[in-house]
């Protein structure tokens, strides 16, 4: 069964409470490619498109980073606000109810990132989206999923088009505009629901705007 990634659908999703699902969901630990890929950045302005529960946006702010953090879901914000609550960093957050496939933020950022986010749009327009809200020196930070045949994601069945490679979001990426520094997939393992292991393929792609 697949689904329109719509408020609806997010809304369920998180209202059913998937506290055990793999990726950033629920009370999990930020995403480990953040700390790799932004830990040589100087901390400034960042937005995090799809922020779900907000481990990202909470790790990125108890680090110094001044953090919107959108999302369509206001159950997920609600969860992420009272994990927020807890972590010292608040005061560097900003929680933003919005559907990113129209919503345009009112400045561009010094880092943009976002984890396994899905839209109601094709997954490869979503990134060309968000990469226009990166600011001139500032760093795009791409997780995605690389779905295959039969896989289910976080527990649901994604439309192809909700998967992309690396090499797909690197090529609609003007070498002019951008370079990249990572652009990579890899497969990890986490531990799901009743301690099955679940394998997630996964696309990283970073890029820096040059201009």
């Amino acid at each position: 069964m697949t689904y329109e990634f719509d408020k609806d659908f997010w809304e369920q999703h998180w209202q059913q409470g998937r506290a055990g699902s793999p990726g950033s969901m629920g009370g999990n630990p930020p995403n480990p490619y953040l700390a790799r890929e932004t830990s040589g950045l100087t901390p400034g302005t960042a937005l995090d498109a799809g922020c779900g529960a907000g481990a990202e946006a909470i790790w990125l702010a108890s680090r110094g980073w001044r953090v919107t953090a959108a999302d369509i879901s206001s159950e997920a914000l609600a969860r992420a606000a009272e994990r927020a609550a807890t972590s010292g960093a608040s005061e560097r957050l900003r929680w933003v109810e919005a559907d990113l496939s129209v919503w345009n933020p009112d400045a561009q950022f010094d880092l943009v990132m976002t984890h396994y986010a899905h839209p109601a749009m094709p997954q490869l327009e979503f990134y060309d989206r968000i990469a226009g809200w990166v600011a001139p020196g500032g760093t795009l930070l791409i997780v995605g999923h690389l779905h295959t045949p039969g896989s289910t994601g976080h527990g649901h069945h994604p439309p192809a088009e909700a998967s992309a490679t690396s090499a797909a979001v690197t090529a609609r990426m003007d070498d002019m505009e951008w370079e990249i520094v990572t652009a990579e997939e890899q497969l990890r393992t986490l531990t799901g629901d009743g301690g099955r292991a679940v394998p997630l393929h996964d696309v990283v792609v970073r890029a820096t705007r040059r201009r």
